[in-house]
């Protein structure tokens, strides 16, 4: 099974157009430039309140148990559905969830994790 990784970074807003400058200037040079895929804060508190114990545990209950449904999700958890959508609708704003939309007998929505592992980089 092939591992795929999630990258999350602390990088000040200074730092992240800094980088931003730095990658137009290749690409007007006709430089190829590779793209980097990931989810930047522009510190530890705003990661911490996006990716909070609940949200990080309702990953960890997709990737694991693979509920077919939002509602089985909630019941797994043993938390209120209208908490676990909001949750899910905000991980996926993020990218760190998907939601698919079936319909059989009813609409349901499944979620889904499609990675291993979340690397967190901090620069000192």
């Amino acid at each position: 099974m092939k591992v795929k990784n999630i990258k999350i970074a602390i990088k000040s807003t200074e730092a992240f157009l800094e980088e931003a400058k730095s990658t137009m200037k290749k690409i007007m040079a006709g430089e190829k430039v590779s793209r980097k895929k990931g989810l930047y804060f522009e510190n530890l508190d705003a990661m911490r309140k996006a990716l909070t114990p609940k949200r990080l545990e309702l990953l960890h209950t997709i990737k694991e148990k693979r509920p077919q449904s939002v509602y089985e999700l909630a019941m797994l958890m043993n938390r209120d559905l209208k908490n676990v959508t909001q949750d899910l609708a905000y991980l996926e704003r993020l990218d760190l969830v998907e939601l698919k939309k079936t319909r059989d007998k009813r609409s349901k929505t499944t979620p889904s994790v499609e990675y291993d592992k979340i690397l967190l980089e901090i620069a000192v």
